[in-house]
């Protein structure tokens, strides 16, 4: 029994989801005649009370749409240092957008509205122009921590204020809407543009959705097809999405127990330095750094390989940080299996 606990990007489709796959009515999305690509769009667009929506490969291609939507080139786009959009998309905003990036040191990924209205840049022809905020919720290397929806509030209101643009990673808001017991609409009411994951928290084999008005959506689907993105007969996999977001959403929060149960008993393990605090379905934790007083310290890269040997995955994001990260293929008994090894080691 391997435990792959590496990215929720890990699952595999179930009997449910591969039923819905099969029975997928299809057609060429490219020119807008795939019905089950059209229903997905209107379903998630409707949940979150936003005009129109537009299906992708992945949440790259989203988050890029998106900020190629709201910027110029040679503008400048504010957002945390350890965002996806900044550290897991190839240089994208500067090789699609052409624009510049201004680096927030936020709280495990999360800005605040003090630190954006300090980021913005007057108005200086020597300057950057500020067009765009990025927030990532939940924050992947932030351990999947959550916004306070009080202070995105906050920030949207300098957004107003100042001018611009207000734009959401969402690729796990699912789980964070579970956590913090939140509603979609709250978030469409706030963002301008909203990218939303559908491969990670809800299990479907690929895909994401863009968010926004019906003339921002009519703009990113030019720019999806500039990027290479226009699909065919995809409906197969929105109708994956479909059955997800109809079958999926109620079992977040056992994922997120299932994260706090093996954190708790890795937080008491000597070689352990500190886990990030949990509060959905990802824990980080940092071990304590290999020196010649303690030359049988492991690093992160070894404590890998040494899970591995028990058929464990997991993924070393730093010579000294372990990511794992929960969902809904691991069951009790992998939780069990998982934290009986860690009681071992």
């Amino acid at each position: 029994m391997t435990i792959d606990l590496r990215s929720d990007t890990v699952t595999k489709p179930g009997p449910g989801m591969m039923e819905a796959i099969i029975k997928a009515k299809v057609g060429d999305d490219v020119f807008g005649e795939d019905p089950s690509i059209n229903e997905l769009e209107r379903i998630t667009a409707d949940m979150f009370g936003m005009e129109a929506a537009l299906f992708c490969p992945s949440g790259t291609m989203t988050n890029q749409i998106a900020i190629k939507c709201h910027t110029q080139p040679g503008d400048e786009v504010i957002g945390d240092e350890s965002s996806h959009v900044y550290q897991y998309e190839g240089g994208g905003i500067a090789f699609n957008s052409g624009a510049s990036v201004k680096l927030i040191p936020g709280d495990r990924g999360r800005i605040t509205a003090e630190q954006v209205l300090g980021a913005i840049n007057p108005y200086d022809n020597h300057k950057a122009h500020t067009s765009l905020v990025c927030l990532e919720n939940t924050s992947n290397r932030g351990g999947g921590s959550c916004y306070e929806f009080d202070e995105i509030k906050k920030i949207k209101a300098i957004c107003e204020e100042k001018g611009l643009a207000l734009h959401l990673d969402g690729a796990r808001l699912w789980n964070a809407l579970a956590a913090k017991k939140e509603s979609p609409l709250q978030y469409g009411k706030v963002f301008d543009s909203i990218s939303l994951c559908l491969s990670k928290s809800l299990g479907c084999p690929v895909g994401s959705l863009l968010l926004g008005k019906k003339e921002l959506i009519k703009k990113a689907r030019r720019i999806r097809k500039v990027f290479g993105g226009g699909m065919r007969q995809a409906g197969f996999m929105a109708a994956a999405g479909i059955y997800a977001l109809q079958n999926n959403m109620d079992r977040l929060p056992e994922d997120h127990a299932h994260a706090k149960q093996i954190a708790d008993t890795i937080a008491y393990k000597k070689f352990v330095k500190f886990v990030l605090p949990v509060e959905t379905n990802i824990i980080i934790f940092e071990l304590n750094e290999v020196h010649e007083q303690f030359p049988e310290r492991m690093t992160a890269p070894e404590l890998v390989l040494k899970l591995k040997e028990h058929d464990i995955l997991c993924h070393a994001i730093s010579s000294v940080r372990v990511r794992m990260v929960l969902h809904l293929d691991i069951n009790k008994e992998m939780v069990a299996r998982t934290i009986h090894v860690f009681n071992q080691l």
